[in-house]
């Protein structure tokens, strides 16, 4: 899987599971650096699975939100 389309897998499935349209996602993902992470860390965040990414995901924007 290319950056791009493992980019576009987790904004979808990340959409899904908060229940929010994809460029509302997008857009939290770009504000908060973690488009920027997922390409940076690709080869460490492509290894886990889709349960082990949305908990992830929650707890860096928990994070960030709170700055």
């Amino acid at each position: 899987m290319s950056e791009l389309s493992f980019q576009t897998f987790c904004i979808e499935f990340y959409s899904r599971h908060i229940q929010k349209p994809g460029p509302e996602v997008y857009r939290l993902f770009r504000e908060s650096g973690l488009l920027d992470m997922l390409k940076t860390d690709y080869e460490d965040l492509h290894g886990l699975g889709q349960e082990a990414l949305m908990q992830f995901f929650d707890e860096y924007l928990a994070k960030e939100l709170v700055r």
